[in-house]
């Protein structure tokens, strides 16, 4: 059953959705497949998050991270193709959003292998990896 207490980074990546809609919706008058891809990709993070948060097993809720990190970086690959290509618009924003979302999903994904339990790992943890995130970029 679903924990409804607050969950940073369920937050990010359904906040990171609702940037790739409006993202994708513009660039879908310039390349309606490449939106498309972007579109799948980028909303299917937060789905899968929010998938894991329903895990069967400490087991299921990896797998679920996981293949919401490889999403992470099939959309990453994507926006990275917009800003170097001189025919697409970009969003420097959803490749910082994205950056962040992939290093706290990594992080999760550890500590989970590392033996915490489902749960276990709290909304400081994820709050201090995001701002050790934010540190690296400043750096």
């Amino acid at each position: 059953m679903r924990n409804d207490r607050q969950n940073l980074i369920v937050e990010l990546t359904f906040n990171f959705s609702l940037k790739i809609i409006d993202f994708s919706e513009s660039l879908r008058k310039v390349n309606y497949h490449l939106a498309d891809q972007i579109f799948r990709s980028g909303t299917s993070i937060g789905a899968n998050v929010r998938e894991a948060q329903n895990a069967e097993s400490k087991k299921d809720f990896i797998h679920k991270l996981k293949i919401a990190a490889k999403e992470g970086d099939e959309v990453q690959y994507w926006l990275e193709l917009c800003s170097k290509s001189s025919h697409l618009p970009s969003n420097k924003e959803l490749l910082s959003d994205i950056e962040s979302i992939i290093k706290v999903l990594s992080k999760i994904i550890s500590t989970s292998k590392n033996g915490a339990k489902i749960g276990q790992l709290s909304n400081h943890q994820i709050i201090k990896s995001k701002q050790n995130v934010r540190q690296d970029w400043n750096s």
